[in-house]
């Protein structure tokens, strides 16, 4: 080697190195900094209240996406064209996208349930034609469990595709049950018992004021309707409670419960011809 190549190598050498320590920095410092944003980040969001799985992916996105352009920096830095690196990662995630297309929208399903909250864990619900209480609220897929302990995994898009009916958004309910009597029977009797019942069962809010009254005049029964506020947690106890003790408390009184009958009338015909 002359001492002209030799100088050639030295000045290639010394250049390429100081490239290599500058995007060293580069990537160093980005990492560096890209950390410092993410719990900046996570911070802000957590003291603002906003739901801890949006936190994590808000702040994870929010990361890579500052990693990958620090890395585009430093390799630019060493002079390596990062043009067609950009075109083959754009073309690489439409490929990507195109075949997790369903996974995709179940995930901007998933991001804007944690957004919007509709329902948060815990609430009992009817959602993508599912109804249970909600367990978990995945980027993909919410899970449920219905009353009798099954298991439900709903898509996120089924849910957001339809309506969402929220059980648990308030804390009272009201509870609609109706009762049927005679037209024989006394209405007023039987709405006295039906208010004695309310008012003296606990799980019956003073206010607002339990509904009681006569909603249709039927075919074979006259129809009262008694409809008491109760806490959620309530609810399902209360009805079965409550049904049981007005049947017992009409029968007491002698209130009847019409149900559906049917006259039959049996017609003989003789043949003229036989008489």
């Amino acid at each position: 080697m002359n001492e002209e190549t030799l100088k050639i190598t030295l000045a290639l050498l010394a250049d390429y190195g100081q490239r290599l320590v500058v995007a060293g920095i580069i990537l160093i410092l980005g990492i560096w900094v890209a950390r410092f944003v993410r719990r900046l980040l996570r911070k802000g969001l957590e003291k603002r209240g906003v739901d801890v799985t949006l936190v994590g992916f808000v702040t994870s996105l929010i990361y890579y996406i500052l990693v990958v352009a620090v890395t585009i920096s430093a390799i630019s830095k060493l002079g390596i064209e990062t043009t067609s690196f950009i075109a083959v990662l754009g073309a690489a995630g439409l490929a990507v996208g195109l075949a997790l297309q369903g996974s995709l929208s179940n995930f901007a399903s998933g991001v804007l349930l944690i957004l919007f909250r509709p329902f948060k864990v815990g609430d009992f619900v009817e959602a993508g034609g599912m109804t249970g209480a909600v367990d978990e609220i995945g980027m993909l897929m919410t899970r449920m469990h219905t009353p009798d302990n099954k298991a439900i995994l709903v898509p996120n898009t089924q849910i957001m595709s339809g309506s969402i009916i929220n059980f648990s958004a308030h804390g009272d309910r009201r509870l609609d049950l109706v009762f049927g009597i005679s037209y024989k029977d006394n209405i007023e009797l039987a709405k006295g018992i039906l208010r004695d019942i309310v008012e003296n069962d606990a799980r019956c809010l003073k206010e607002p004021e339990a509904t009681i009254g006569v909603i249709e005049l039927a075919d074979s029964s006259v129809n009262l309707v008694c409809r008491p506020w109760v806490k959620a947690s309530d609810y399902w106890p209360l009805r079965f409670d409550l049904m049981e003790t007005v049947k017992r408390r009409f029968d007491e009184a002698g209130i009847s419960i019409p149900f559906p009958q049917r006259e039959v009338h049996v017609y003989s015909t003789t043949d003229a011809a036989g008489d």
